[in-house]
């Protein structure tokens, strides 16, 4: 894959979205039915904030983790970081809707960045796929590691 390589040239713009309002239900029936592991959810403007991966939907097998309590010198202090956590985790269980369970710090790219930064980014970020957007937020395609692998084997999109 050539550094210089731009995310148009391999991205899918054919893309699967969801709405906030959708219900979880749907949104895991219709990631199954195409075969997906996840994908942008985008307001009635088709911005895009948020997205959804097949692993915020798996909640018959979620595990909570409870907030971690430390002692200090006799007193029980609660980590902030593990209390968020523990909240996420439930709101997710419990969630009924795209909103409730997707991931809203979604990462983003641009139809001209290159492919070596979204590969970068993903990375970082331990994610799969990345939504791509236009000057004002609007979805223009989605771009997967499943692309980045194919631009550098050479196959076609």
């Amino acid at each position: 894959m050539p550094r210089n390589t731009l995310v148009h040239q391999v991205m899918t713009t054919d893309v699967l979205t969801f709405r906030p309002t959708d219900t979880v239900e749907t949104a895991a029936r219709a990631l199954s039915e195409r075969r997906l592991g996840g994908a942008p959810v985008v307001d009635d403007d088709g911005r895009v904030v948020g997205l959804l991966e097949d692993d915020d939907l798996i909640v018959q097998d979620t595990r909570l983790h409870f907030p971690t309590v430390i002692s200090v010198f006799g007193a029980y202090l609660e980590l902030p970081s593990s209390l968020h956590r523990f909240e996420d985790d439930l709101r997710k269980a419990v969630g009924a809707t795209v909103a409730d369970v997707m991931d809203a710090d979604a990462p983003t790219c641009k139809a001209n960045d290159t492919l070596e930064t979204v590969a970068t980014n993903l990375h970082e970020r331990n994610s799969s796929r990345m939504a791509v957007v236009d000057d004002d937020g609007r979805l223009v395609g989605i771009v997967s590691r499943g692309d980045l692998v194919r631009a550098i084997v050479g196959g076609e999109n």
